[in-house]
């Protein structure tokens, strides 16, 4: 049989087509529960959370994470069959990046000059880059697992979606932790934080999803 032929079955494929999506979130439920609890336990929620939820900064970093999260994961689910089309998903997806831009201009017109590196730079930088790829780790080896009983047409690419939802689940919980609020801050440490598990999962779909 040749290989367009097995790509054309499996794509048409009634049984084979249903799994991806459910196999994946069988998996990440368990992962995405044990992150939480991590955030929890080890790292805690921020003591001014209720208030911080009238505010709009807090809400839109939240809202901006759980909007990567969700977008990345419709995508995803595209990308684990055997024949991929990513339809709007990937339209969606955008809409993030170009909300956080449009946050980003209207703080820097808002704060003088001498203040943009210091609420860019925020008080939990480092911390941010080392949290959001920790609490992504569980949640990314699901997916991988998880993809791995699919037939992802391009393995890098299903990698990194997979890697860009993690980081966006991992972002969402973190923002309950994290006292910087400010669109700056999300725009350099947060999304750094997300490109490298992006990268982790393009690398390792790339590897472990050939088929």
């Amino acid at each position: 049989m040749k290989t367009s032929e097995l790509v054309e079955l499996l794509a048409h494929d009634g049984t084979r087509s249903a799994a991806p999506g459910s196999t994946l979130l069988r998996a990440l439920l368990p992962a995405g529960m044990l992150s939480a609890a991590l955030l929890v336990l080890l790292i805690g929620i921020r003591a001014d959370v209720g208030d911080a939820f009238q505010t709009p900064r807090f809400n839109l970093k939240l809202l901006l994470n759980a909007a990567l999260w969700i977008s990345a994961t419709g995508l995803l689910l595209r990308l684990a069959r055997p024949v991929d089309r990513p339809g709007l998903w990937t339209k969606a997806m955008w809409l993030v990046p170009v909300a956080l831009l449009m946050a980003v201009l209207i703080e820097l017109f808002l704060l003088p000059r001498d203040q943009w590196w210091p609420v860019a730079h925020g008080r939990n930088s480092t911390w941010c880059l080392r949290i959001i790829p920790a609490l992504s780790i569980a949640p990314l080896a699901a997916s991988l697992w998880a993809l791995r009983r699919a037939a992802p047409a391009r393995p890098a690419l299903a990698g990194a979606a997979a890697g860009l939802m993690c980081a966006g689940l991992a972002g969402t919980l973190y923002a309950m932790h994290c006292p910087d609020d400010s669109p700056l801050f999300v725009a350099i440490w947060y999304v750094l934080a997300t490109a490298l598990v992006t990268l982790a999962g393009a690398l390792l779909g790339a590897r472990l999803l050939r088929w």
